[in-house]
């Protein structure tokens, strides 16, 4: 089990940017593929953008393709989101989650195929 803190959410005007950072801890991070979620108001929970453990592979939702992009940084035990040319409709709780420890290649793009989560961190963007 890893445990998983966010940070770096906030208000932003519409057009603006944010990265997001997640920090993990109590696992060897790089077994874990990680991913990030958001779940908007009155909204599930849906697939961001998803990174392998090497951090070599990377997926998308297509809403936020071009836009976001998805890091890490096994050094550091932390995987990141940019978040660019924001939008109203980006206003959400992110979440970062983590799949492992695993071998396995396949990067999930499901909240059932994850096994930790952490708590969240708030983007909010004005028109």
């Amino acid at each position: 089990q890893v445990q998983l803190v966010e940070s770096g959410g906030g208000l932003v005007q519409a057009g603006g940017s944010l990265r997001l950072s997640c920090a993990a801890s109590g696992g060897t991070f790089s077994w874990y593929h990680m991913g990030w979620f958001r779940q908007a108001p009155g909204k599930e929970r849906e697939f961001v953008a998803g990174i392998s453990r090497s951090g070599g592979s990377t997926y998308y939702a297509d809403s936020v393709k071009g836009r976001f992009t998805i890091s890490r940084d096994n050094a550091k035990n932390t995987v990141y989101l940019q978040v660019n040319s924001l939008k109203p409709d980006d206003t959400a709780v992110y979440y970062c989650a983590a799949d492992g420890p695993t071998t396995g290649w396949i990067v999930p793009r499901t909240e059932g195929e994850y096994d930790d989560w952490g708590q969240g961190t708030q983007v909010t963007v004005s028109s």
